[in-house]
């Protein structure tokens, strides 16, 4: 795999461009996020007690959202700083690998909360 990008350079007037448009849409996306976290804290305080397990897993759904995008952040600043493909192909391969075992981390933790709000025990 090394021998079909040789040495590709990434000029650094691209990656500064990428790097500004990164910071931008993670300052976009933190406004955004910031509005859900309001509005859910809103909307939490009008509830009443029975729908506090929807509540707790909608909370959930919120706060692995944010952490998916904001680790998709992280990696766009990192790869707006990468050298050439191999470093570019490097990183992308790490991320995948650590979604993977976030997102069925996530999809068990999901599953629980679930479960409690329905009233299933286990």
């Amino acid at each position: 795999m090394a021998n079909e990008f040789p040495n590709t350079q990434i000029p650094a007037e691209m990656r500064e461009f990428a790097g500004r448009s990164v910071a931008q849409a993670r300052k976009a996306f933190e406004g955004f996020i910031g509005a859900v976290h309001k509005t859910a804290g809103d909307v939490d305080a009008a509830t009443n007690s029975a729908q506090t397990g929807v509540m707790d897993a909608g909370a959930k759904v919120v706060s692995f959202a944010e952490k998916n995008v904001t680790s998709a952040f992280d990696l766009a600043e990192k790869l707006v700083q990468a050298k050439d493909v191999q470093e570019v192909l490097r990183l992308q391969g790490e991320y995948l690998q650590q979604q993977m075992a976030v997102i069925q981390e996530q999809a068990r933790e999901l599953g629980d909360a679930v479960q409690k709000a329905a009233g299933v025990k286990k």
